[in-house]
């Protein structure tokens, strides 16, 4: 069964790059976002080289691809050796630009995947004062869902000083306000 497993998602990388049709990519993104959350993929996902696959489709304009990319990197880096891949990958700045998304899904996996990378050596990166920002702003929002996570990333992951700095810059810019209407 363990080799079918491997010729299985390497059918699916396959099927995703030679695929010409929007639908089937992200039919297949999907799957394999859905595989990623298995400990027992990590190992051929790496082989396969999905955790790129996953990155490079962070900066599509297809919102859906980028929403099961997103999902697909939440999934997988729980594990140290996948967390070490995207953090030496430079992938924490394209998660950090998912943050401003219009896609719920895309977000919450955006902020969740940060929790997940903050290591010692990542923490400056996945704290820097413009994602504070953010998660005060997100703190504040009306969606039960995205305050909470917000609240907790900003509890457990920041400090005291860092959300302070954060208001703080957040009081002196226009951030939130709505553009006048033409």
């Amino acid at each position: 069964m363990e080799l079918g497993r491997l010729e299985y998602l390497q059918a699916l990388v396959t099927e995703f790059q030679v695929t010409d049709s929007a639908e089937a990519k992200e039919q297949v993104l999907a799957n394999l976002a859905n595989f990623a959350y298995d400990p027992k993929n990590y190992e051929y996902l790496r082989q396969l080289q999905v955790l790129d696959l996953f990155l490079d489709m962070l900066t599509e304009d297809n919102e859906t691809l980028v929403e099961f990319a997103m999902g697909g990197l939440c999934n997988l880096c729980l594990d140290k050796t996948n967390k070490d891949y995207i953090l030496e990958a430079n992938g924490v700045e394209p998660i950090i630009n998912c943050l401003s998304s219009s896609n719920e899904e895309t977000v919450m996996s955006a902020v969740t995947t940060l929790m997940y990378l903050t290591t010692t050596q990542s923490r400056q990166q996945t704290t820097a004062l413009p994602v504070v920002e953010c998660m005060l702003r997100f703190s504040l929002s009306a969606n039960r869902r995205l305050s909470n996570l917000a609240s907790v990333f900003l509890e457990d992951y920041c400090t005291p000083l860092q959300v302070e700095e954060a208001r703080n810059l957040s009081k002196h810019t226009a951030l939130g306000i709505p553009l006048p209407k033409d």
